[in-house]
C-alpha cells in the first residue's frame, strides 16, 4: 500500500491555526445600543456558548489537518472548505444579528476576530489556487458564493449591521462619491499616459532628458502626499487669482486642482520608468529583422517595439492605477471628494463603521483593477493566450 510521504504544507498549516486562534480569543462581534455609544464585544462562546464554539472550530482543524499531508485531492477538499467558511461568515453575523440586537436602535459592529478570519482566509484560498494552479476567471469565480451569501444575509438578517445603516443613510452621497473617486482617478492615469510616453520617447532620444527626467520623479516620489498639496494650494490660489480663465474653469488653491496635479506627479515615475524599460528591453534582432524587411522608423516602432513593449507598459499602468485609487482618498482633505470624505468624516465623529464605509470601496476597486489589468497583462505578454 501507497504512502503518502509529502510533508506538511507549513503555510496552509500556520494560517488555520492562527485563523483558529483569532476567532477563538478576539471579539466576532459588538452591539451598540445605538450610534453614539461605544459598542460591548462579544466573542464567539459568548453568542452561541462553549459547546458551539467548539463546533466552529471542526472547519479550522479540517483545514489544518488536509494541510498536514497535501495532495492535490486533499488541497482541492480544502479550497472548497475554505469556499465554504468565507461563505458562512455573513452568516455568524446573521445569527449574531438576531440573537444579540434586541431593539430597532441597536447597532451590529464587525469585530476584528472577523477581519481576521476573513484576511486569513482569502490568503488560504491564493495559496490554494497558486497550489493548484487555477486560472484567474476560476479564482473570481470561487468569490461568488461568498458575495452571494453576504448579498443574501443584508436582504433579511442584517439590517441592525451598522455598515449597513451607515450605507442605507449616505446612499446617494456615496454613489456620488464613487464616481468622483473614478473621475479622479482615470483623469490622473490618463493624463500620467501620456505625459508618461512622451517623456519616456524624450528620454530615448535624447540621453541628457533621461537622467534628468527620472531624478525629478524620484524626487517628485519623496514628497509626502499631504505636504505635496500643501505646496499646491498657494500657486494654484494666486493662479485663480489672476487668471480668468483658470477660475472659469474651476482651478482654485482647493479642490480637484492641487489633487489631480498631485496624482499626476505622483503616477508619473511608475508610468515613465515601465515605458522606458519595455521600449528598451525589445530584442534588437528583432528591430533588425523588421527593418531588413523594409520597415520604416515609424513601422518598427507601431508594428513591432510597441506590441512587444505593450504587456511591460501594461503593468506600469497597472501599477500607477492602483497607487492612485488609494491617494486619491487622502485628496479629500483638500475638499477634491471621493470615498475619502467618508474616511476622514469618521475618524472626526470617531465612527469606524463610517471610515470602513469609505476605505473598503476603496480596497475593492483597488483588488478589481489589479486583478483585471493584470488578467489583460498575461493575455497580452508572448504566449499569454495559450
Amino acid at each position: 500500500m501507497r504512502q503518502d510521504t509529502a510533508g506538511p504544507n507549513v503555510v496552509l498549516l500556520t494560517l488555520s491555526l492562527v485563523a483558529l486562534a483569532a476567532w477563538l480569543g478576539l471579539d466576532t462581534v459588538s452591539v451598540a445600543a445605538n450610534r453614539i455609544v461605544p459598542g460591548t464585544g462579544y466573542r464567539v462562546a459568548e453568542v452561541i456558548g462553549i459547546s458551539g464554539a467548539l463546533v466552529t472550530c471542526v472547519p479550522w482543524l479540517a483545514l489544518a489537518g488536509l494541510a498536514w499531508r497535501p495532495t492535490p485531492r486533499r488541497l482541492a477538499l480544502g479550497l472548497a472548505l475554505v469556499v465554504l467558511m468565507l461563505s458562512a461568515l455573513p452568516v455568524w453575523l446573521s445569527l449574531s444579528a438576531v440573537t444579540l440586537a434586541d431593539s430597532a436602535q441597536a447597532r451590529l459592529g464587525i469585530g476584528a476576530g472577523i477581519w481576521v478570519a476573513l484576511f486569513l482566509l482569502l490568503l488560504l484560498m491564493i495559496e490554494l489556487r497558486t497550489r493548484l494552479v487555477l486560472s484567474r476567471p476560476i479564482g473570481w469565480a470561487l468569490l461568488l458564493p461568498p458575495v452571494a451569501s453576504a448579498g443574501l444575509c443584508l436582504a433579511l438578517w442584517l439590517e441592525p449591521l451598522a455598515l449597513w445603516q451607515e450605507y442605507r443613510s449616505r446612499s446617494g452621497q456615496f454613489l456620488g462619491a464613487v464616481g468622483e473617486h473614478l473621475l479622479l482617478v482615470g483623469v490622473a492615469v490618463g493624463t500620467s499616459l501620456v505625459l508618461g510616453v512622451v517623456l519616456a520617447l524624450a528620454m530615448r532620444r535624447w540621453p541628457g532628458v533621461q537622467k534628468a527626467g527620472f531624478g525629478v520623479l524620484n524626487f517628485l516620489q519623496t514628497i509626502p502626499s499631504i505636504a505635496l498639496f500643501g505646496l499646491l494650494l498657494a500657486p494654484l490660489a494666486w493662479l485663480s487669482a489672476h487668471v480668468d480663465w483658470l477660475a472659469a474653469l474651476g482651478v482654485s488653491g482647493i479642490g480637484w486642482a492641487p489633487a489631480l496635479l498631485a496624482l499626476v506627479g505622483y503616477s508619473l515615475l511608475p508610468m515613465v520608468r515601465n515605458t522606458f524599460v519595455a521600449l528598451e528591453a525589445v530584442d534588437p534582432g528583432v528591430i533588425d529583422a523588421a527593418r531588413g524587411m523594409g520597415m520604416s522608423r515609424g513601422q518598427v516602432f507601431r508594428q513591432v517595439r510597441l506590441p512587444l513593449a505593450l504587456p511591460v507598459i501594461l503593468e506600469g499602468i497597472r501599477i500607477t492605477t492602483v497607487q492612485a485609487i488609494g491617494l486619491t482618498a487622502v485628496a479629500a482633505l483638500i475638499g477634491a471628494g471621493g470615498l475619502g470624505t467618508f474616511i476622514f468624516q469618521g475618524l472626526g465623529q470617531a465612527a469606524m463603521d463610517l471610515v470602513l464605509l469609505g476605505a473598503l470601496p476603496i480596497l475593492v476597486l483597488a483588488l478589481l483593477v489589479d486583478a483585471l489589468l493584470g488578467a489583460l497583462t498575461d493575455i497580452l505578454r508572448p504566449g499569454g493566450a495559450e
